[in-house]
């Protein structure tokens, strides 16, 4: 069995990789878009995909659990305003079903190990718990 790796940064947390990985794609994905929404809905993507792994990283920098926490549910909304977009792209023909179909699965991904995390971070300021040795995430949430 793998002993699960110490937490030394924000880049050691899965939800931070995932968040990454999404990021990525939406990059790659968004290339393809008319070059009239270079600052429309393509902007807005890059916005908030940036804005999921900017906002993870800030929240884990704070060193205290409730702003941690409350950078993570932004992170959290800037997820759920990707998924609103995917739709726009699909809904205005960028993007095929096909096409966005990889992308809602990792970012429903990414989803459940932030409510993980939250969850944690939760229960480690309950617990007054000072140092993050490993995370086990909850992704039942």
């Amino acid at each position: 069995m793998n002993k699960p790796k110490e937490i030394s940064s924000f880049k050691d947390l899965r939800v931070w990789n995932t968040g990454r990985k999404v990021r990525q794609q939406i990059s790659k994905l968004t290339g393809d878009f008319p070059k009239e929404e270079k600052f429309r809905l393509k902007d807005q993507m890059i916005r908030a995909s940036r804005s999921v792994t900017a906002n993870i990283a800030e929240g884990y920098g704070r060193f205290h659990y409730q702003e941690n926490i409350q950078f993570c549910r932004q992170a959290r909304g800037s997820l759920y305003e990707l998924l609103d977009h995917l739709t726009c792209a699909l809904d205005e023909g960028y993007l095929t079903k096909d096409r966005i179909e990889t992308l809602n699965i990792e970012i429903t991904s990414c989803l459940k190990l932030l409510n993980g995390y939250i969850s944690y971070l939760k229960k480690a300021k309950q617990d007054h718990i000072t140092k993050e040795p490993t995370i086990e995430y909850d992704t039942n949430h």
